[in-house]
């Protein structure tokens, strides 16, 4: 034999395997049948996929199924797969089988391998595998793989992003400027306030996003082939379930069913929906700062993004947003993948879904990356951009639209009239009213301040119109 590579076989033969392979011909076949992208399936699915053999071991000891010994091994091996000391062992494409068979039987394989001894022989298939099915476990790791890198990276990172907002919002309550509707000049408001509703989209995201982690955490394992617990115990769903939530930390149960569980991926879809939210919420809150950010002479330049790098290749001193691009990129790349999830979500035929390994590796990628990009807007962007109080306050006086705040004193068309020849005039809208209005400046000062129009009401004494 070659001292590169060792014979191996299975039910369909024999097979050449790297000789320092800890896996199989199962794993060996598909990583011959699968050279399309090179990319491989996640760590956090890597790890769901130890844990759940893990669990399954134990499940099968205490029903009487395995043998103590075996299960030992089989735990210890499995443990090791969830702590990432063989990932390289895991080469199949993603793009494979669609119930995820390749994986499972690698995960088996390696597992196996790393458990046998010479007194103690581990099977793949009649061991690691015994009461389970690719077609439960690999929905099984999905779901527990989506559930811990969400509770364990994402909403950590989501109310890292919220509480960064809030001390800003807090700092800038009394800051006021020009608001904007259709990209035009509108009633003023506060940088506080304008804060508070970034804040409040993510307190929503994160809201629907733990709503739907409620579903995830229902797991199949336990149906086996098709659905009907074909080859195991009746009770080993919910003990594998309580296992998981012994060494995870969250709570998982048995799905009440588990044709649901094994022919469709609902949940999956749902929660790639709320991520794509989360996504849309945070690609309006990164291009607010872009556009604050702009100028800093031709643009808005209301704010000052740190500088973390050169912005140009040509221009000198050139600087860019370099944070709330990525983020908008990142957000792109959640919606792109909430669209494959939702194709993969409507591939199940009769019993089984056939896009697993698609729905997994684009969730947890979902998860991975706005996790990671949360926190570089926050500490890399909203935690240190400075305010430019003078541009600020120099557009909020000439902003004519202030007139609003005297439609009750003097009418939408006498209002308007004064807009328009403030903009014509280019002058402070308070100079014109006291030219148009024929009423007392001190009293148009304080109609028109810019600060109490912020807190809303009613400033006049008559009826007006709305706009």
């Amino acid at each position: 034999m070659s001292q590169h590579y060792r014979i191996e076989h299975d039910s369909m033969g024999e097979l050449k395997v790297p000789v320092d392979a800890l896996y199989g011909a199962q794993t060996q076949r598909a990583v011959q049948n699968f050279p399309i992208s090179g990319l491989r399936m996640p760590r956090a699915f890597i790890r769901a996929l130890g844990l759940t053999k893990s669990a399954a071991a134990e499940a099968n000891a205490r029903l009487g199924h395995l043998p103590k010994a075996t299960a030992k091994a089989v735990r210890a091996a499995s443990e090791r797969v969830a702590r990432g000391e063989f990932d390289a062992q895991f080469p199949i494409d993603v793009f494979q089988t669609g119930s995820g068979t390749s994986s499972n039987m690698n995960a088996n394989e390696v597992i196996a391998h790393v458990a046998s001894t010479a007194k103690l022989k581990v099977h793949p298939n009649d061991h690691v595998n015994m009461g389970q099915s690719s077609n439960d476990v690999i929905p099984t790791a999905i779901h527990v793989s989506a559930t811990l890198e969400t509770r364990e990276v994402l909403l950590p990172a989501l109310a890292h992003l919220r509480k960064t907002i809030d001390q800003r919002a807090r700092e800038l309550a009394k800051v006021v400027k020009t608001g904007r509707t259709h990209l035009m000049d509108a009633m003023p408001v506060t940088f506080g306030q304008e804060l508070s509703g970034w804040s409040a989209q993510l307190h929503s995201a994160e809201a629907r996003i733990t709503d739907a982690l409620r579903r995830m955490q229902r797991l199949p394992l336990g149906g086996s082939a098709v659905g009907t617990g074909i080859n195991a115990d009746p009770k080993f769903g919910s003990v594998v379930a309580a296992e998981l939530t012994r060494m995870s930390g969250s709570k998982f149960v048995a799905a009440d069913n588990y044709f649901e569980g094994i022919a469709a991926q609902d949940d999956a879809v749902e929660l790639s929906g709320q991520l794509k939210t989360l996504a849309c919420a945070l690609m309006k809150i990164s291009n607010d700062l872009r556009w604050m950010n702009s100028g800093p002479l031709a643009g808005l330049g209301e704010i000052e993004l740190p500088a973390l790098q050169p912005g140009s290749s040509i221009m000198p001193g050139k600087v860019n947003p370099v944070i709330p691009e990525a983020m908008v990129m990142v957000c792109a790349q959640v919606i792109g993948n909430d669209a494959a999830i939702t194709l993969g979500g409507q591939a199940g035929n009769f019993q089984l879904n056939v896009m697993l390994p698609l729905i997994a590796y684009n969730l947890l990628q979902s998860i991975a990356i706005l996790g990671k990009a949360m926190r570089a807007l926050a500490d890399d962007a909203i935690a240190g951009f400075k305010v430019n109080q003078a541009h600020i306050q120099q557009a909020l006086d000439k902003n004519p639209i202030l007139v609003t705040a005297l439609n009750p004193v003097i009418g939408y068309e006498k209002g308007a009239a004064t807009a328009k020849l403030a903009y014509k005039q280019k002058r402070p809208i308070l100079d014109v009213a006291v030219e148009t209005t024929g009423l007392p400046r001190k009293q148009l000062a304080k109609l028109l301040d810019p600060m109490a129009l912020t807190r809303g009401g009613i400033h006049g004494k008559a009826g007006g119109g709305a706009g």
